[in-house]
């Protein structure tokens, strides 16, 4: 049975570099970015969130 892959995911977490590598991995594999960046301040850490889809490849 093949692997089933989700095709939306969200993103969230800490601005820092772990977030940048979680999003530069999913680009690595196929996702692509869906929409803008959000940013909030939770009075410590600015938190994001970014959205990335994955196409499904159609056979012809």
């Amino acid at each position: 049975m093949p692997q089933q892959t989700e095709n939306y995911k969200l993103i969230t977490g800490k601005d820092d570099s772990e977030f940048c590598y979680r999003i530069t991995k999913l680009l690595a594999e196929g996702y692509e970015l869906y929409g803008s960046p959000t940013m909030a301040f939770n009075g410590e850490h600015m938190i994001v969130a970014q959205a990335v889809i994955k196409q499904q490849t159609q056979l012809v």
